[in-house]
């Protein structure tokens, strides 16, 4: 019959298939005993075979080496064989009470196939384990992926199970790209975060980890650039190339890599081709991880099985906000406990939620304060639905809490800037200064002081984060969902939604079409692609107008600036082919802040020199800038700033700027030594000089620098001149701080230096760079320091020693360096065999010290003050390679 198959087989065929099978199963089970008796011998061996490795590898490690990735391979299968042995082991005696007929049979035949089946098996894999555990190296130099460590807050609860998950995830190897998404405010960043300092901290193989923000506006150029910064590509030849350009280079150097390439909140598709990333793969080891709010965007990504951030269960929930609000608020009363549970559970598990609310009630003492959070809290509950639309009004509570209007409005000014950017805290009180926020007519010390005060209050509230790149505490930035708080709410909760116009990062190719401009107050379009800005509309009540970073801005017409009678603050900083400005400038009567600071600005229109309430004029890196002649018209101006300008700074330009009796602020760039000689003569300009660059002064001009005290200043950069010597004016006395506020010393290209001894009085100094200076043999000099009893260094927080192939010494001695998280010695400092550390030196920083070196040979050349500073800081020596 059609579609019927005949298949024939002997009989002797089938006996022997029969047979076999039999036999082998039969095998299993009668050899149990032996097997077990061979199985227990070889896990003995492969255990001591564990031990004499773990001996070598610890000895290896005290000596600063770091364990090879093949033995921590080979580790963790004999732990798992182990686990696998030790269940197998503890069935044993049952499973011999079952067999047999002198161990020839089973009273369950099926089970004791089984059992046997898997000590067969067991001990081939221990035996194969025991062939592989010979090695002839066990370790390496230690090296450290070029990564930044982020900061992360100091409270985190409830991520550690969901954090090994995500690990386990991404280090398999069949994971290419990972993908973490959730509501905003869940935890994303802080999990992505604590991944890489993870990739920081251990030694996987991974060469560079690299972290870029996405937000809203995806812009490849701005990813391009982060990433660059990341592998040594900048200057001005990297800017000019295209995006095609950038990504070809890109992708050249990552396929010579292992990377790990984090992107946090990323809000759409992200082409990686077009940046230039190589695609992962199991061969070249390379990972990507991301997080978005979106399910959707995991998908777009070639994500199919993403990792969900949650919100925190009820007891972790409580956990964190008790540790926010503190014992001491929570014991105060007896019924505050139960109440506060209930506070704690209106914010809806939310990390970030959780964070605010608990630090707004920590100061909170009596039951009528905690009861009237819950009476708030539960009515934005029945108001609002879903989870994310109560968020907004939760938040809210803790800028309703806020101490003043004026620490109030001060918050809402910062949801101004783009998402997730960082912003400079200096920068930002001048706004607040200017803007009338804080009272600086008076005392500009003062001022200021107020200004940190205030951002130490939001800080606390968590309402602001603290820290930038590297952990800079110069910098604040606000959580995206904190800022779509302060968005909400400046926008008198949507009803008024033109009072307060933001489209930073928007991508918008020119002005946004506003229904009524007479309403708005503030405007900020920083980070747009606007080429040129046309009309002249009506703005009456227009005080802020932030048009930064349009960097294809190239006109903006004089109409535009006709009806803006009260504007107060307008930032151009950052538009580089914005080549000049309209004289109808001069129409904006009322302008304290002025920043043209990065444009391509070449003359000043004279308009500018009738804004007489100017307070603050940043000119800052205008390169093509040719003067600023007239200065001294704006009678009231306060704040200077004329770092990184390629014009030669005139006397006639100092003895300007010694006509501006209100001046506070000077930052001011040298290129002459004549002009130095002025600068340094002038009481009244010293008194303001807050940061100096000089630059190009050969020996016979400036043979000996002599600097007098300078009390305000902050930062120096000394670049590329001949001096022998800087040395401290005779009638400063030698015990007493002569630059109290300098911070931050840059030394760079200074051939004739040999020490830089007068740094012992700036005691307050936190970031010391000394570069590609060849004859530099000290940092401080002994026989010079000789008269001074004063211990230096004690808030340095990071030292980078790059290109001194004379430096011998730091100091003399051990020091405290009770503030110093790095030590970065790179190229060409051969002769610097020890550093002066004890194994007391670094006891109160809050970090371990980090010692990053470029040479290999180095770290074997370093003589130890004693061996317990050797077994303190070795395994702190981390071999990292940059491409400068």
């Amino acid at each position: 019959m059609g579609g019927c198959v005949s298949v024939q087989v002997s009989c002797d065929q089938l006996l022997n298939h029969l047979g076999r099978c039999f036999c082998r199963k039969l095998y299993y089970i009668q050899n149990i005993k032996e097997n077990l008796t061979s199985l227990e011998e070889a896990m003995e061996d492969l255990k001591a075979l564990r031990a004499d490795l773990l001996r070598k590898v610890q000895t290896a490690e005290e000596g600063g080496l770091q364990r090879l990735h093949q033995i921590k391979v080979w580790l963790k299968r004999v732990k798992t064989i182990e686990s696998q042995f030790n269940d197998l082991d503890s069935s044993r005696t049952v499973e011999l009470q079952r067999l047999c007929c002198c161990g020839v049979g089973s009273r369950n035949l099926r089970l004791s196939y089984d059992y046997g089946r898997r000590v067969f098996l067991m001990l081939n894999i221990v035996e194969d384990l025991k062939s592989k555990g010979i090695f002839e190296e066990v370790a390496h130099p230690a090296t450290r992926a070029v990564g930044e460590e982020r900061p992360l807050q100091p409270t985190i609860v409830g991520q550690e199970t969901i954090l090994e998950k995500a690990w386990d995830h991404l280090m398999d190897d069949g994971t290419k790209i990972m993908g973490l998404y959730g509501m905003g405010g869940v935890g994303k960043t802080t999990l992505l975060t604590r991944i890489n300092n993870r990739f920081c901290d251990t030694d996987d193989g991974v060469e560079i980890v690299i972290w870029v923000v996405v937000s809203g506006d995806l812009q490849i150029h701005k990813i391009q650039k982060e990433i660059g910064e990341k592998i040594g590509f900048k200057g001005v030849e990297w800017n000019q190339k295209s995006e095609n350009q950038k990504a070809v280079d890109i992708l050249n150097f990552l396929s010579k890599k292992r990377f790990v390439l984090l992107l946090d909140d990323i809000w759409k598709r992200v082409e990686l081709t077009e940046i230039g990333i190589p695609n992962p793969t199991s061969e070249n080891g390379c990972k990507i991880a991301f997080t978005t709010r979106c399910q959707s965007v995991c998908a777009s990504m070639g994500v199919h099985d993403p990792m969900e951030v949650r919100c925190l269960g009820a007891d972790d929930a409580w956990d964190l906000f008790k540790k926010k609000v503190g014992d001491i608020t929570l014991s105060s009363h007896p019924d505050i406990p139960e109440i506060a549970r209930k506070v704690a559970q209106a914010c809806c598990g939310l990390p970030l939620a959780l964070n605010v609310i608990g630090e707004t009630m920590a100061c909170k003492k009596t039951t009528q304060e905690w009861d009237r959070a819950v009476d708030v809290l539960t009515t934005y509950a029945a108001n609002f639905g879903a989870v994310k639309e109560r968020i907004l009004p939760i938040l809210k509570y803790s800028y309703d809490n806020l101490e003043s209007e004026s620490v109030k409005t001060c918050f809402l000014y910062c949801s101004l800037f783009p998402e997730d950017d960082l912003i400079e805290k200096e920068r930002l009180i001048d706004y607040w200064i200017c803007e009338g926020f804080i009272d600086g007519d008076e005392n500009k010390k003062g001022a200021v002081g107020e200004g940190y005060e205030i951002l130490g209050t939001l800080v606390c509230a968590s309402l602001l984060v603290e820290g930038g790149k590297f952990n800079n505490k110069s910098y604040v930035k606000m959580h995206d969902v904190v800022r779509e708080m302060a968005l909400w709410i400046a926008s008198d909760l949507r009803k008024h939604k033109d009072n307060c116009i933001v489209r930073a990062g928007f991508g918008l190719n020119e002005i946004p079409k506003v229904k009524d401009w007479k309403v708005v107050s503030r405007m900020s379009l920083v980070n747009n692609r606007i080429k040129e800005i046309h009309g002249s509309p009506e703005c009456p009540k227009l005080t802020t107008l932030f048009l930064q970073d349009n960097r294809h801005l190239v006109n903006i017409s004089g109409e535009f600036f006709r009806s803006m009678p009260r504007l107060v603050v307008l930032d151009l900083s950052w538009n580089v082919n914005l080549s000049g400005l309209p004289d109808q400038i001069s129409e904006l009567v009322s302008l304290r802040y002025l920043d043209l600071s990065d444009s391509s600005i070449g003359r000043l229109p004279v308009g500018l020199l009738k804004l007489k309430k100017l307070m603050h004029l940043n000119l800052e890196s205008m390169l093509c800038l040719e003067s600023v002649s007239g200065i001294d018209h704006l009678s009231n101006l306060k704040t200077v700033r004329l770092l990184n300008l390629r014009m030669w700074l005139t006397i006639s330009l100092l003895e300007e700027l010694e006509r501006l009796e209100n001046l506070e602020v000077l930052t001011i760039e040298i290129i002459s030594s004549s002009a130095l000689e002025q600068l340094l003569c002038s009481h009244r300009l010293v008194r303001c000089l807050q940061k100096v660059s000089v630059k190009y002064l050969d020996e016979e001009s400036v043979r000996i620098l002599t600097l007098p005290s300078i009390g305000d200043l902050r930062e120096v950069f000394i670049g590329g001149c001949g001096m022998r010597d800087i040395i401290i004016e005779r009638n400063t006395s030698l015990t007493s701080p002569c630059f109290p506020n300098l911070s931050k010393v840059l030394i760079t290209g200074c051939n004739g230096l040999k020490d830089l001894t007068w740094l012992l009085f700036a005691p307050n100094l936190t970031h010391l760079n000394v570069w590609n200076s060849r004859q530099i043999e000290e940092i401080i000099s002994q026989e010079k320091a000789s008269t001074a009893d004063i211990v230096p260094f004690r808030k340095l927080e990071y030292l980078h020693l790059w290109d001194l192939p004379e430096l011998k010494s730091i100091y003399w001695n051990p020091l405290p360096f009770p503030c110093l998280n790095q030590i970065n010695v790179q190229n060409k400092c051969r002769k610097l065999t020890k550093l002066p550390l004890d194994s007391q030196s670094c006891i109160v920083a809050g970090e371990e010290l980090v010692i990053q070196y470029g040479d290999e040979e180095w770290k074997e050349r370093v003589e130890w003050e004693d061996k317990a500073t050797r077994l303190r800081f070795l395994p702190s020596c981390k071999l990292v390679l940059y491409n400068r």
